[in-house]
């Protein structure tokens, strides 16, 4: 039954958001800290202590990966990792609930074995490419104490890239017609030719080699939780009767 799949869905998404956690601070954390020293003026980049900024709120918003707030400003009092364990798991049932859907609206089956672990990793892939890689065509992830444009307008901007790209996606992965498969590469092109909301000012201390590390870990960090996901959402549904998953 439906109850199923959701749960399903959860349980792949706490498993992910928690195995997130790690990969996070084992590269994207320690990069947000190095930024943060040089907005705090300690331009030699060696002073590692945590400023609690309004920014390292934003940068998380680009690469949708969990904020990294400190102590004194934890949202519930957990803390730093209390906070982002608490948000990755969140975000984990979120996404799973989301390609869960996916699947079943577009009549995705989830065959027992290997086969069903293969196109839930690839369901993933796709969730990936369009929730976290066309948007950074654009709009990359982006590190405190950079240069940022409207908070509403790259919110939205990101939005409607996300729907578009996935909206193409499908039309590429399930549509045979190639009128369609064009129109798909259309809509994921579309909003990079319209052009993200771009900041006046673009100058920064921070190092342009300390940004691309960091645009490239929170990828390659969100492409490890995307892939699991998707391989761990495709392992439950295939336990899950057929006549259920039609």
């Amino acid at each position: 039954m439906i109850v199923r799949l959701l749960l399903a869905a959860l349980a792949a998404g706490l498993i992910a958001g928690m195995a997130m956690t790690p990969a996070q601070y084992a590269k994207v954390v320690p990069l947000i800290l190095h930024a943060e020293s040089y907005e705090n003026g300690d331009a030699a980049g060696h002073d590692h202590g945590v400023s609690e900024t309004a920014s390292a709120v934003e940068s998380a918003d680009h690469d949708h990966v969990a904020p990294d707030l400190g102590d004194e400003e934890s949202l519930l009092g957990f803390g730093r990792l209390g906070n982002t364990i608490l948000a990755n798991l969140v975000a984990g049932c979120g996404f799973a609930l989301m390609l869960a859907a996916v699947a079943l609206l577009s009549g995705v089956e989830f065959p027992k074995g290997r086969e069903g672990v293969v196109r839930g990793v690839l369901l993933g892939a796709a969730g990936w490419f369009s929730v976290q890689m066309a948007p950074a065509f654009s709009l990359p992830p982006e590190l405190p104490g950079f240069p940022y444009a409207d908070l509403f307008a790259r919110q939205s901007w990101w939005m409607i890239t996300v729907a578009l790209s996935a909206a193409g996606v499908w039309l590429i992965a399930v549509r045979r017609e190639w009128v369609l498969n064009l129109a798909g590469v259309v809509l994921i092109v579309a909003p990079h030719v319209w052009g993200a909301p771009q900041p006046d000012d673009i100058s920064s201390d921070l190092p342009a080699l300390l940004a691309a590390e960091y645009a490239s870990a929170a990828l390659a960090t969100t492409l490890f939780f995307w892939l699991l996901l998707g391989g761990l959402l495709g392992s439950f549904l295939s336990r899950v009767p057929e006549e259920h998953t039609a």
